[in-house]
């Protein structure tokens, strides 16, 4: 029987694609810039519970790769989870990210064809406004600038309506570094060119 689930909080990712990634105004159709994609994305959990564990000021980090155009599939995905959860936290945790429960991890799991297993670590989430950031010692290493608006000054530019699991609407933003070594899993990059997202989140399930 799924379990009842909600979680909240700020997301934010970057990836080995150029800004703007082609697969945001794509729907997934188009080819990473690079032909493959490594992604890191971040979820850090404001509130929520899990059948009534608490998860509050929680973090989980998936670390994937593609081979081609991501409505393709054959994810290979990788989950770090904050290692400040007690047992029944990262039960939980795992159990949410994995997609075991429905909402909107399920469709991860839906597209992955190798699951790269599971480690916890230290995670560092911090950010506001237009500069966002994520730090698991060793293996992923992600700061996001959002691209500025000219309308708003202070906000950034947004992309909405798309079929991203985060959340429809997306801030744009461009990776002001980019390193993911987890699982087997390599991409660098300081060049400010790459791209990258931030959003609120808000998922149930269950």
């Amino acid at each position: 029987m799924a379990a009842r689930w909600h979680i909240a909080g700020d997301y934010l990712e970057t990836c080995s694609c150029d800004y703007l990634c082609p697969c945001i105004y794509t729907n997934a159709t188009a080819l990473p810039t690079k032909v493959y994609c490594v992604v890191s994305q971040a979820y850090h959990i404001a509130s929520g519970h899990f059948d009534g564990t608490r998860l509050d000021g929680l973090t989980f980090v998936y670390a994937a790769r593609t081979p081609e155009a991501m409505a393709k599939g054959n994810y290979a995905v990788g989950l770090i989870v904050d290692e400040r959860a007690d047992a029944a936290q990262r039960q939980a945790l795992v159990a949410i990210a994995r997609g075991e429960h429905g909402g909107p991890p399920a469709t991860l799991r839906a597209v992955t064809s190798e699951f790269l297993g599971v480690e916890y670590a230290p995670v560092e989430f911090a950010g506001g406004g237009l500069h966002w950031s994520v730090t698991v010692p060793g293996r992923v290493d992600q700061a996001v600038a959002g691209f500025p608006s000219a309308a708003k000054p202070g906000e950034p530019l947004y992309i909405d309506n798309t079929r991203h699991r985060a959340n429809a609407r997306l801030a744009l933003g461009k990776a002001t570094r980019s390193h993911v070594h987890a699982f087997g899993l390599d991409w660098d990059d300081t060049g400010g060119e790459n791209n990258g997202h931030f959003a609120p989140f808000d998922w149930r399930g269950g």
